[in-house]
């Protein structure tokens, strides 16, 4: 690990893969916090596509065709494709980086989209603003440049330590936001990739129903929360306006605030005052997101048995940088390479398909190519249905390296050629978690939104209640599109997603999820 470089701005956590092309909407000035990447894209949300220009020309195809899609290959070739030229055309995977920035973990690039419905809980948040054309207005949470928020006089901006332990290194005591700030500029160094500088570029997919409160004052929730647990008793209601209404950067600094001022762990804290799944939410919504994605991994891998949905549902629906960023993560706190525990943990085709989603190399260029889609239609083609048996290395390679876009090309070829979907190949061709693991590439490719109802939906459906699975899916995905998964549960099971949380869950921990979910508060 050699050389230890000077930590400067990092990368805003879940936005996905930064594109080094000049002409890439994905731009950096020195007015962006977090440079590479589209604004304000929390942690999880997977690859955000740019925005596609569409050309004819002879030599940008001549260009792209190069550069991602090489001939699919036989006997003679090598087995996965690979650029005529990867020292000048392959797209640096890491994050660029800026010395005019210290953006802290993860990120202070949240974006400002609240919802027209009534906040369920009370809270000193502010009134949401809007845009125009019945758009919803962004804004990040700490802007200098926002009308909307004025920063308290008394409180620094959030510096890398910010609600973490620090954890020991070879140098020393270092925090993992500087860990993993670190680790993304050495190994973009060590693999000799030019880190461009970009322009900022306002654009997400989603509509979340967690946003980052208003005229947020760290101390006083610090000392809101203090007081709730002070004494006989606790206010949980308090803990929910709170917790569960500021986004997962304030409170990462509502617990330094906490630690501050009282010399005590919030988490401890909370531990000690709450007990069931009403603690086990507020804790996993407290950790940092990374942190928290984390442990669902070891969770599911730890003992005896494999949680493989846990591992398909994180590792199949992140984008690179964020797949880099919890191998980083998940070593220092557990000091095990991910990919190893991987390994030792599955076995078979499954094994050989989460090994190659967590080298985290797919193509995130968003460039498309009608030919090479219909070549990979007609090998995935020949790899299932035209044969006896299934060739798993074809199918694995097509839906682990292609780039999304030209995965909706290809399930559009697919589906002209055999008149079905891809998804029901797969069904019809493999079976157990290698089956499972595709389809979820095939659902999130097609439609995110739609996966993650059906997770919630089976995380309450028959006898008991998943509530490890129901925790996880709304802390990963409320500050990204719970709202539109929210809407496509209901579309899918014809009941709205309240109405399942009120018959399968309970008294504090109930109310907890009503407040995620963007629901208003019931018996």
């Amino acid at each position: 690990r050699g050389k230890k470089f000077q930590l400067s701005s990092m990368y805003p956590f879940g936005s996905g893969m930064p594109q080094p092309n000049s002409n890439s909407p994905y731009h950096n000035n020195h007015n962006n916090p977090n440079p590479g990447a589209p604004v304000g894209v929390p942690f999880g949300a997977g690859w955000i596509a740019p925005t596609q220009h569409a050309t004819n020309s002879p030599h940008h195809m001549q260009h792209q065709n190069s550069l991602h899609y090489q001939p699919l290959p036989t006997q003679h070739q090598t087995p996965y494709p690979t650029s005529n030229n990867p020292t000048q055309h392959q797209p640096a995977p890491y994050p660029p980086i800026s010395s005019a920035h210290n953006t802290p973990y993860p990120g202070s690039s949240y974006p400002h989209n609240p919802q027209h419905a009534q906040a369920p809980y009370p809270s000193a948040s502010g009134t949401p603003t809007h845009g125009t054309s019945g758009s919803v207005g962004f804004h990040a949470p700490y802007p200098s440049h926002s009308p909307h928020y004025t920063p308290p006089a008394t409180h620094p901006s959030y510096a890398p330590t910010h609600g973490y332990t620090p954890v020991p290194t070879s140098s020393g005591y270092e925090s993992p936001a500087g860990n993993m700030a670190h680790c993304f500029q050495e190994l973009a160094h060590l693999q000799g990739n030019v880190l461009h500088h970009h322009q900022p570029f306002a654009r997400r997919e989603g509509t979340p129903t967690v946003f980052p409160a208003q005229n947020f004052d760290p101390v006083k929730d610090a000392h809101d929360l203090r007081k709730a647990m002070k004494g006989f008793g606790t206010d949980e209601d308090a803990l929910i306006n709170i917790i569960c209404r500021r986004s997962n950067e304030q409170r990462q600094e509502i617990q330094r605030q906490y630690k501050t001022h009282f010399g005590k762990d919030l988490i401890e804290d909370i531990k000690s005052e709450t007990s069931g799944n009403f603690e086990k939410l507020l804790v996993g919504l407290l950790r940092p997101i990374v942190d928290f994605y984390c442990a669902e991994m070891n969770d599911a891998m730890a003992g005896i048995g494999t949680d493989e949905d846990v591992l398909i549902e994180i590792l199949c629906t992140l984008s690179n940088v964020e797949i880099h960023t919890i191998k980083n993560q998940y070593l220092r706190l557990y000091g095990a390479h991910l990919e190893s525990e991987l390994k030792s943990e599955t076995s078979g085709n499954f094994k050989r398909l989460l090994v190659s989603l967590c080298t985290a190399a797919r193509d995130e260029s968003g460039q498309i190519d009608p030919v090479a889609a219909q070549a990979d239609a007609r090998e995935l083609l020949k790899a299932g249905e035209l044969r006896v048996g299934t060739d798993e290395s074809m199918f694995n390679m097509i839906l682990c390296q292609r780039n999304y876009q030209q995965l909706r090309l290809i399930f559009q070829e697919y589906e002209k050629m055999t008149g079905h979907t891809l998804e029901k190949a797969i069904r019809k061709e493999f079976s157990g978690d290698i089956m499972e693991g595709l389809v979820a590439i095939y659902k999130c490719v097609t439609h995110k939104t739609e996966y993650f109802a059906a997770r919630l939906h089976k995380s309450m459906a028959g006898i008991g209640t998943n509530d490890k699975q129901l925790i996880r899916v709304v802390i990963t995905r409320s500050e990204i599109d719970l709202a539109d998964i929210k809407a496509q549960f209901e579309r899918m099971y014809g009941k709205s997603l309240k109405s399942w949380i009120k018959g399968d869950t309970s008294g504090h921990y109930k109310h907890a999820l009503y407040a995620l979910v963007g629901e208003q508060r019931s018996s």
